[in-house]
Formats: structure tokens, sequence, C-alpha cells
């Protein structure tokens, strides 16, 4: 237990959950100690964009330290957490242990390969900053290659791109890999005949994007469609060995890259609490986003597992983890003051998802649209909700540039 008369706050994780949780602790009188272990926070809804060569790393990640260096009450730790002891309230990083008065757990998720060692060993996915950038350095390399293969087979394999997972993130990479194909890479390449190139998006169920509503699901695959992405339905990856991906149903496809946007769970760290864990390992929480047995410990964000009114369980999304993290920080502050705390009720702000240039869908206030009104929509909201001023500068006149002119300036291949 902190001995100081000031309540000791640990959050660990600089996410969309974590960094809510904090912003709304600034004026309390609380001390807080945000541990994370990368130095910035990561803007991971327009990752995939770095991966396809459209943003800067640099234009989607803030330093934790730059976005908080005016809270007086917080100090950034930067380091991996690596056992908590829920009872002692203390956390263990490498070499030290941090005690706690009150603890947030906002660890996000990790990639599921589902066990797939094969696939873990040659594919590639999308994770965090150096992902990105190995997809990247990845893609441009393939057609670096093609250019001067003289070999047709092994030429087509190296402009064969296949994308496992139709979420949102497998749509979106797929429609701006379209883009990136058909627009940039056929005037960076103009001796490589790019007719040879394809975009195919594998999905194990029958739809893509399930959980969005059936109009907004089959504008996606129209829209998909229209930039010449091959979508598979129920079709469900069997192997991967860096050369073939190979089908349940026997079919395969001779490729050197495979992106795998399929699956997630939660971080080993959840795995150590022992805790009751649902679906993806996520831990499971009261209403109010605490642990059962331990009412000083809330866990938020994708690490967290709650059901909405019509019991489902709540999304992974970051608007769930922004709410999640300001309405942790209330309860908190109404923990401290022994007053009843208050259960956790999502409001959904609606669905976006993008498919390239000109092109998205969007179901806001019950109404669903897709198209260009639906693409200027999720622009905005975006920029918006990026940490920093100049980011949003600098992202708004990159996309403004791209959009004129089919270009971008950031077609690097760099050492990871």
């Amino acid at each position: 237990m902190n001995t100081n008369k000031t309540p000791h706050i640990v959050i660990i994780g600089a996410g969309f959950a974590g960094l809510e949780t904090a912003r709304a602790l600034a004026n309390a009188p609380v001390h807080i100690t945000l541990i994370d272990k990368n130095n910035h926070h990561l803007f991971q809804p327009l990752l995939y964009q770095v991966a396809i060569a459209g943003l800067l790393p640099s234009q989607i990640a803030q330093p934790v330290r730059t976005i908080f260096r005016n809270q007086k009450n917080l100090t950034v730790q930067m380091g991996e957490v690596t056992a908590i002891d829920l009872k002692e309230k203390f956390v263990k990083l490498e070499g030290s242990a941090i005690a706690y008065d009150y603890l947030v757990i906002s660890a996000g998720t990790r990639t599921n390969f589902f066990n797939f060692e094969t696939l873990e060993e040659h594919g590639l996915h999308l994770k965090d900053l150096e992902s990105a950038i190995q997809i990247r350095n990845h893609l441009l390399s393939m057609f670096e290659q093609a250019n001067h293969e003289g070999d047709a087979e092994k030429r087509k394999a190296m402009l064969t791109f296949v994308i496992i997972g139709g979420g949102p993130t497998g749509v979106e990479t797929a429609g701006m890999l379209a883009e990136l194909i058909s627009h940039v890479m056929k005037k960076d390449y103009p001796r490589l005949d790019l007719k040879d190139a394809r975009v195919i998006l594998v999905e194990a169920s029958a739809h893509l994007i399930s959980s969005y509503p059936d109009e907004l699901r089959n504008a996606t695959k129209k829209l998909l469609e229209k930039k010449n992405v091959e979508i598979r339905l129920d079709t469900r990856m069997q192997d991967y060995n860096g050369q073939r991906v190979t089908f349940a149903d026997g079919s395969y496809i001779d490729t050197q890259t495979l992106i795998w946007t399929a699956g997630a769970k939660v971080v080993e760290l959840i795995n150590t609490l022992g805790v009751e864990q649902a679906s993806m390992g996520r831990a499971r929480v009261t209403p109010t986003l605490q642990l059962p047995q331990f009412p000083e410990a809330f866990v938020i964000g994708d690490a967290s597992f709650l059901l909405d009114e019509n019991n489902q369980p709540l999304p992974m999304l970051s608007t769930v983890a922004m709410q999640q993290g300001k309405h942790a920080a209330k309860n908190i502050l109404r923990l401290i003051d022994n007053k009843d705390l208050i259960p956790f009720h999502y409001k959904d702000p609606g669905l976006l998802a993008t498919i390239g240039r000109n092109a998205a869908v969007a179901r806001i206030f019950g109404i669903s649209f897709s198209g260009f009104i639906a693409w200027v929509i999720w622009v905005f909201l975006h920029i918006y909700r990026l940490i920093g001023f100049r980011n949003r500068i600098v992202v708004m006149f990159n996309w403004a540039w791209d959009y004129v002119f089919y270009d971008n300036q950031v077609r690097l291949i760099t050492k990871e």
C-alpha cells in the first residue's frame, strides 16, 4: 500500500484506454504512473496506412512524454510489466517494483496465429510500428524484385498479395493496397506489367466485416471488387510456407506475401493474473470495469470482456477503449471518495471503414451509407482524433496531395 496521503494510480498501457484514463485524472488529487513498453502512443486505426506506404510512422505516433508534459500529477515509466501481484498491490518491471493504490490495466492485445507455426514464421502481421514498417519494406521489395525477374511464374508470385481476414483491418488494407498498385506503382514501374498483380482478400466466414449490417457488408464487397480486389469467402487457410498458401478445400495460391489480420488475443500479462477469462483470453470485468475479487484493479480496452445491454460482448474498438478510460477514471475517484460506482454503458458513435480513395462505408445515427460522403466523414474523424496538432496538419496535407496527384513520398525501403 502506498504510504503517501496522495493515492497512487498505476496505468499499464499508453493506448487509447490508458491515455483517456490519465487525461481524465489530470486535475485530480492523485499521483499517476503511466507504464508502457514503448515511448509513444500509436494511433492504431491508421497503422495499415504505414504498411501500405501511405503515411510515415511519425505521422500516427506521438511520444508519451510529449503528450503529458504539462500534466503535473503524472510520471511516465518506459518498461514492460512482467508480473502483477493483485493481493499485495504492486507491479513488477525489469529490475523494479511499483506499489499502487489503484490499478488500471489497458495492455491491449497481440496477434493470434492460432498455432500456425509456419504462418508465424513466414507470414506478415500488422500490430505495431515495427510490423507495419516490415510490411512496407516487404511490399516495396516485391515490386523491385519483380521488375527484373525474368521468370513469368516467379514474377506473378511476387506480385500476388494475399490478405487473410475480412474484418475492418483486412478490408482497409486490401483496398489501399489495390489503389497503391493501380495508381502509384503503375507510374513508378512503367516497364513492369502490373496486369499480373493481384490482391486477394480471404475470409473464413460467409461475410466481410461480419459485425457490420448487411447493407454495409454488401457495399464493402462491391467497392473492393470495383478496385479489382479478389474476394474469397468461406475459405479457411490451412498452411503457408512462404511460397504457397494452401486452403482447407485443397486449393492454393503461389505468393511470397501473406498479411495476417484474422486474429487477436490478450497479451501474456493477462494470462498470469489468475482471473476469469473469456474469448481471446480477455479478462472478465464487472459492469463497473473492475476485476471481481480485486475492486482496486480495473481492466479496460481490448483486454477486458464485458457484455452490453443485448448480452453481446463489447467490440474491440478504439471508441470502446476511450469511453472505458474516461469511465474508469470517474469510478476510481468515486472509489477514493467512498461513493457508489457507476456501471459502464457504451455509447455507440457508429461504424466506419474505408476501402480507399473516395470509398468508405458508414453507419451513423442508424443510417447506413457508402461512397464519397462516408469517406469524407472517415477522413475528418480520424484526423480529429490524431494526437498532436502538427500531426493533423501533416496527415491532412499528405492525404490532400495523394488525393489530387495519386502520389505520396513515403515509399522507402529502410532498415527495420
